[in-house]
């Protein structure tokens, strides 16, 4: 499983200021997932793009291969990734 978990696309909308952001991308990082990071604060475009997909405006909103994972859900993220907490 941990071979899905390398190969998906994933991406962080996040801002600067947001501890759930940070935990949520510490988090990827421990399991050696790349992911793109998309600073709503500061880029228009990523902050509608989230919305657009997501329907929400708070941070994090993390896409995994389309699939939507609102706020840091450890769990959840496990589950779509295939990794173990």
């Amino acid at each position: 499983m941990k071979m899905v978990a390398e190969m998906a696309q994933i991406k962080v909308f996040s801002t600067t200021y947001c501890p759930y952001c940070t935990l949520a991308k510490d988090w990827l990082k421990k399991h050696n997932l790349k992911f793109v990071e998309a600073n709503v604060e500061n880029d228009e475009a990523a902050a509608k793009e989230m919305i657009r997909k997501s329907g929400q405006r708070g941070v994090p909103v993390i896409e995994i291969d389309g699939k939507i994972v609102v706020g840091f859900d450890k769990v959840q993220l496990a589950k779509i990734l295939g990794v173990k907490e």
